[in-house]
């Protein structure tokens, strides 16, 4: 019998209107690690790029897609309105508002939520954040530190956390999230609903508010989908016959070389589901991950006009 079950959040694709400014706040505030510099498999004219964890792990991704001529997205309801980051504990966030005041970032302070220590913030593009504590978390585990990046191990982080989504039909959408996907509910309460995905904890929440509000239009700032993790081909193609089983359109399976994926809008909200591997250290070496353009074999051949089109920029440390 073939194990379909989601194991948590794979990644979560954001949208920038400027991939150097993007890389460097990511890379060089944050201090998570840039593991490939690809293009939009869709829209080859366009960067996508995947920061992670120190090996790339999957629960550890956030990408975006740069889209420097798309209008700033309206934030608002029926949308995923925040992102989750892990880091190791309650000192970890202490670091990172200071590091944030240090870098004129915009926060709104560390607080508390559903028992748990978190740090919203911003970036300059208004796309929104919060860093989660994982004392006495648990669940999922996290991935690895970047060894070589600027914010010591011991506070960096080390993986998504729970992903919010805002929406303005709560139980119709909560029901689909149980009934399509086996998410549990683990906090109910009258505007809102924390589910786990596969064994919980902050790498496999999402946290769902109710918001009667205008819907939110995608643009830069915003975020594109979320994908949850599942283990091989064999589990794709599981969701597959699902999908069709329940009269759900879908993309059906797309490989993206890095990982297989599965595309379903669930109401408003773009859903993923991605496998595990084959990863992203295949390619290139451990010490100059993604410091150069990556491309799956079959753009490959186009490299020349690609190269031709988007705008380079230097993304390399191991000088």
């Amino acid at each position: 019998m073939v194990n379909h079950e989601l194991l948590g959040i794979h990644h979560v694709t954001a949208m920038t209107d400027d991939a150097v400014r993007n890389y460097r706040f990511i890379t060089e505030v944050l201090g998570m690690r840039l593991v490939k510099k690809t293009v939009n498999q869709d829209d080859i004219h366009t960067y996508h790029t995947f920061f992670a964890d120190d090996a790339g792990s999957p629960g550890t991704d956030l990408t975006f897609f740069d889209f420097p001529n798309v209008p700033q997205g309206q934030r608002g309801s029926n949308s995923i309105s925040r992102i989750g980051l892990r880091v190791p504990d309650d000192a970890a966030l202490e670091y990172y508002q200071e590091r944030f005041d240090e870098f004129g970032v915009k926060h709104e302070g560390i607080r508390d939520l559903f028992g748990k220590k978190v740090l919203p913030f911003e970036e300059a593009d208004g796309q929104r954040y919060q860093l989660f504590s994982d004392e006495n978390n648990e669940g999922i585990a996290p991935g690895t530190p970047w060894k070589n990046g600027p914010v010591p191990e011991d506070k960096a982080i080390y993986g998504l956390g729970p992903i919010e989504i805002t929406i303005s039909y709560l139980d119709k959408f909560v029901e689909n999230l149980t009934g399509i996907y086996n998410m549990k509910p683990v906090v109910e309460e009258e505007d809102i609903v924390v589910l786990d995905v596969g064994e919980g904890g902050n790498g496999g929440q999402v946290i769902v508010r109710k918001d009667g509000s205008q819907s939110a239009r995608q643009g830069y700032g915003e975020v594109h989908h979320v994908s949850f993790r599942v283990k091989d081909h064999e589990a794709i193609k599981k969701w597959e016959e699902n999908y069709n089983e329940l009269g759900l359109s879908h993309s059906g399976n797309v490989d993206r070389f890095y990982f297989e994926a599965l595309y379903s809008r669930v109401g408003h909200i773009l859903i993923e589901l991605s496998t595990d591997g084959p990863g992203f250290m295949g390619d290139e070496p451990y010490e100059t991950l993604g410091e150069s353009l990556a491309l799956p074999p079959f753009l490959e051949p186009q490299r020349e006009h690609i190269e031709s089109q988007i705008r380079p920029f230097d993304t390399t440390r191991s000088k």
